[in-house]
């Protein structure tokens, strides 16, 4: 975007009004934490709705099916940004793409508070997938548009942002948790009101609070490049309705054959971003260098997001069936620990950012740090072990075991999640910027594809071989990473 248009959406928006920050904070907060509201609170009952037989309000899955579904989804939700930032870009402008993607989240759980099929399952799913690649990376976009380049309150403000984030998932899985008993339905529809609250307030809010913020398309299609995509979309959806409609009832397209597509483009995606940036003309020598500098943070990165996403499968499951659910005279919904994750980082996060001011120049380097992160991870497995190895793999578990997994693992978030987005603005090549940023949310999905193959090795026997092989591999993976520090800070060329 050129300096002279983000000139004008600046003097275009409020610049008080709430917190003293941009008065179109206040629409984008909100409007973030009623999707993180509708997100988190779908996602904290969806595993179980997917397992539980049908007369407990399930569809009566296959259990290791439905955790490798759990997992491809959260992966295509992370790679449906790249979509999504595309379109904003290139047609609709960020704005129109926020409120698009909310339309289709809120449909998707529309679909999903309805009494059906599982084939009405993957309806939803697909709009939801859609939805939040719209809308997610976009209104942190529109965010970042409120404030001029030298605002000093741009750190501040996407702290307010991020606070935002994590109220909207703290509370969902609380309320939507506690109606899961009584219909799964009930639930979705909470979720579905959640995103439609998001969208009411964003309507009626971002005239007089946005300004031009989020209403600029960056780079514009031309009318003859309109006219190539839409064709070339059109027929693109055509065929695969023709090949899916041919090659499903004949068994050569499988649900297992659609798991394995998705993992392989999980790792060739990433791959491909890294070969083309590392071999562009338009990367300089410096910026070659702190590309490869950046593979080994990406690695580790998938490693954290591996067992960290595993908060909404495996620990879910295990919150489900292993863990002491009446406790102290109260029943805990399983899905209420789906809050703990969010919880804490409002807890630690500001005792994290102020720790690293204190510390200043002596602090731990970026690789440290990640190092840091991926130990904190395998020890918040290895945790998980514990209760077998003490007290065998028959007998329910405390749930106190449960929330100290948590807590340690979100330790590892706070030393990995904003350093990362922090690192990838800086070591990003020039003519690369937004595209380093989708790769380092393309580390998640790359994850989350992964887990699709590895959650279909956990069952109640080799629990403990399960949580101590892959708890020990990232352990191990941090003390290398902490080995090669070093190494791969001299590679950043002054990049801390």
């Amino acid at each position: 975007m050129s300096n002279t248009n983000r000139q004008k959406i600046v003097e275009s928006v409020p610049q008080k009004g709430f917190f003293g920050h941009p008065k179109g904070l206040f629409t984008l907060f909100f409007t973030e934490f009623w999707e993180r509201f509708s997100y988190y609170g779908m996602r904290a009952i969806l595993v179980f709705y997917m397992y539980y037989e049908v007369t407990k309000g399930g569809l009566g899955m296959d259990k290791t099916l439905a955790l490798s579904i759990m997992s491809i989804y959260g992966s295509l939700v992370y790679m449906s940004g790249i979509i999504g930032g595309w379109l904003a870009d290139r047609i609709f402008g960020t704005s129109k793409s926020v409120f698009y993607g909310g339309i289709l989240i809120m449909f998707g759980h529309i679909v999903l508070a309805i009494p059906g099929s599982v084939s009405m399952f993957f309806v939803s799913m697909v709009l939801i997938v859609l939805g939040t690649g719209l809308l997610k990376p976009n209104v942190s976009s529109v965010v970042g548009e409120l404030y001029s380049e030298q605002d000093n309150r741009r750190d501040a403000g996407f702290t307010i942002f991020v606070m935002g984030i994590n109220m909207g998932a703290f509370i969902s899985p609380l309320i939507v948790g506690a109606v899961m008993d009584y219909s799964f339905h009930i639930g979705f529809g909470i979720a579905a009101v959640g995103m439609f609250l998001g969208l009411l307030l964003f309507t009626y809010t971002k005239k007089k609070n946005l300004g031009l913020a989020g209403t600029i398309v960056a780079n514009p299609l031309s009318s003859t490049e309109k006219k190539k995509v839409f064709t070339i979309f059109g027929l693109s959806v055509v065929v695969i309705a023709i090949l899916c409609a041919i090659l499903i009832p004949m068994g050569l397209i499988t649900f297992k054959g659609f798991v394995n597509l998705v993992t392989i483009l999980g790792v060739l995606i990433p791959t491909i971003y890294f070969v083309v940036m590392y071999r562009s003309p338009k990367t300089t020598a410096v910026e070659r260098s702190r590309v490869l500098a950046y593979i080994p943070l990406f690695i580790a990165s998938v490693m954290f997001w591996s067992i960290q996403e595993q908060g909404s499968t495996i620990l879910a499951n295990y919150a489900d069936e292993r863990t002491q659910l009446d406790f102290a005279g109260i029943h805990i919904s399983p899905a209420w620990f789906q809050s703990l994750n969010p919880l804490f980082i409002i807890i630690f996060a500001p005792i994290f950012a102020w720790l690293w001011v204190k510390l200043g120049k002596r602090q731990p380097t970026i690789p440290q740090k990640f190092s840091f992160a991926l130990v904190f991870s395998g020890i918040s497995f290895l945790v998980i072990l514990l209760p077998a190895y003490l007290g065998g793999s028959d007998s329910l578990v405390n749930p106190l075991w449960l929330v100290l997994s948590y807590l340690i693992c979100v330790f590892g978030e706070l030393l990995l999640s904003p350093v990362g987005l922090s690192a990838t603005t800086k070591l990003a090549p020039a003519a690369f910027s937004a595209q380093t940023m989708s790769l380092w949310f393309l580390s998640n999905a790359a994850a989350q594809a992964l887990n699709a193959q590895v959650v279909r090795f956990y069952t109640p026997e080799t629990e403990m071989t399960y949580f101590g092989v892959i708890g020990g591999a990232s352990i191990v993976l941090g003390i290398i990473l902490f080995m090669l520090a070093p190494k791969i800070q001299g590679f950043m060329k002054g990049v801390r």
